[in-house]
């Protein structure tokens, strides 16, 4: 298996497609990590659309969504359903930061996969210069990092 990249590395870049619900429209485009450079990115990663702790994870950190954009970070949720999938999601819980649609590829290079599952919970911090500053990666996924956590490691940042 493949390991998670260390902290003070690059952050793996790729480029995903994804939809974002802006004012109730749904718009689809492209991703890529490395065109965020000048600011913080945390990286998102969850088993699934629909699922009990991944809708409470993702609506926890979309209704405290203020607190990581008041940092200058942006919140990216990438898991391994399609786009339709992430649209439906999206809309149900009225999420508003992007949902990408991950490729066997980044959880490669991100050294989160699991088989037969698809992928851990997983957050990786990026900051401004592309360089990996936290990771919290879950060994079985029942939890997830809260908000205030999140939030300390944005500050730490200095942004």
């Amino acid at each position: 298996m493949p390991k998670t990249p260390a902290i003070g590395s690059p952050a793996p870049d790729f480029t995903l497609s994804g939809v974002r619900l802006v004012e109730n429209e749904m718009t689809r485009s492209t991703f890529t990590l490395s065109g965020e450079a000048g600011h913080p990115v945390l990286l998102v990663f969850y088993p699934g659309d629909e699922t009990r702790v991944c809708t409470e994870q993702l609506c926890s950190y979309n209704n405290e969504l203020a607190q990581f954009t008041q940092l200058g970070c942006t919140v990216w949720g990438i898991s391994l359903q399609d786009l339709d999938s992430h649209e439906r999601f999206a809309r149900k819980e009225k999420l508003t930061f992007p949902l990408l649609e991950g490729t066997s590829d980044v959880i490669s290079s991100y050294g989160i996969g699991m088989p037969g599952l698809g992928l851990r919970r997983s957050v990786f911090l990026v900051d401004a210069h592309g360089v990996l500053r936290w990771k919290h990666v879950a060994l079985i996924g029942a939890t997830f990092q809260n908000v205030d956590t999140l939030r300390r490691q944005i500050e730490l940042l200095g942004v």
